[in-house]
């Protein structure tokens, strides 16, 4: 039936088409119709972070930058769902059009650039869901924020989630937002984790313990993973996300829409996404967790994940290319490791 949907939905731009299927997600939750869909039929309730996941498969940050779908995603049978990206101010994010499809690699394209409506907006939403599963928020900085300012917008977010999230991502790696990715090396990385932990530990003074995870790009090289693994090591790092979109095209090269800027995820990021995991599976602490996350489209490959060392896995293009039957059989297959 989504196959049927899917052709459809196709046909329209990325952008509409996305709109689209969220509004309509929101209508059957609204309507209390999500309940009729297909469940898992089986399920293994994890313990990662110190938090209790009913299932180690999850939603990835991007799909609901605002939170006005959690209802009606976590209905799907998701174990947890992560909003954003937020930022401090809301913010239009890049020109249309930004979202590209190359449907013969299960691919997207976006340069969506952080469009969301602010983080205030996204705290009252999260505070109204009934959604039982976890709940995290990614965070990042706005576009007119320059670099050497970034950690203030990091800092302002972190406030203002901290009480309703149950994990908080600090996401580095998007290749959409000028500047981001310089974050994640050297002194600037050293200086922005060590503040936000300073300002966890004030926190944790007057309200529960709240994880912070750091996102990660796959494009780096084995050196940079060593040197990140042993940064996340040395600064106790709570949790680790890998990996976020690519910037190459060498999977994809001749493809329509290939050279469009922006973040290729999907079937063709999922190699390298793989190693960069098992990379840093194998230099962290055996203490620090990871989401992997990138070129999941079947469930198989969902186990894969698992089995070169992440503890929780998350979906975003494959649940586009394949929908809800995707999120229920993972959701199955990982429930038998």
């Amino acid at each position: 039936m989504y196959s049927v949907l899917r052709k459809a939905l196709f046909l329209l731009s990325g952008e509409t088409a996305h709109e689209l299927s969220m509004d309509s997600l929101g209508a059957l939750s609204r309507l209390r119709l999500t309940g009729l869909l297909p469940k898992p039929a089986q399920q293994k309730a994890v313990t990662v972070f110190g938090l209790e996941f009913p299932n180690a498969v999850g939603l990835a940050a991007g799909l609901d930058k605002n939170g006005d779908y959690i209802d009606a995603l976590g209905a799907l049978g998701f174990g947890f769902i992560e909003v954003g990206t937020v930022t401090p101010k809301a913010q239009p994010g890049n020109a249309l059009p930004r979202i590209f499809r190359i449907p013969e690699k299960e691919a997207i394209i976006n340069r969506m650039g952080f469009n969301n409506k602010g983080v205030d907006y996204l705290v009252e939403r999260v505070k109204r869901t009934t959604y039982k599963g976890v709940v995290g928020i990614n965070i990042g900085k706005n576009k007119d924020t320059p670099e050497d300012q970034a950690v203030d917008d990091y800092l302002y977010c972190l406030d203002r989630v901290y009480e309703v999230a149950d994990y908080i991502v600090i996401n580095l790696s998007s290749p959409n937002t000028p500047g981001l990715r310089n974050l994640q090396f050297g002194d600037n990385l050293s200086q922005l984790l060590s503040a936000l932990k300073q300002r966890q530990q004030a926190l944790d003074q007057t309200l529960r313990h709240t994880p912070i995870l750091i996102k990660i790009a796959p494009d780096l090289t084995d050196e940079e993973v060593q040197t990140l693994a042993s940064t996340f090591n040395e600064l106790e790092v709570e949790g680790v996300i890998a990996t976020n979109t690519t910037v190459s095209r060498e999977e994809v090269s001749g493809f329509q829409y290939a050279d469009e800027a922006g973040g290729l995820s999907g079937a063709p990021v999922r190699e390298q996404a793989n190693h960069v995991l098992k990379l840093f599976r194998e230099r962290l602490d055996s203490k620090i967790p990871l989401i992997g996350v990138g070129g999941i489209m079947s469930p198989h490959e969902a186990e894969e994940k698992l089995r070169v060392g992440a503890d929780l896995v998350q979906l975003y293009t494959g649940f586009i290319y394949h929908g809800p039957t995707l999120v229920r059989q993972a959701i199955e297959r990982v429930a038998r490791l």
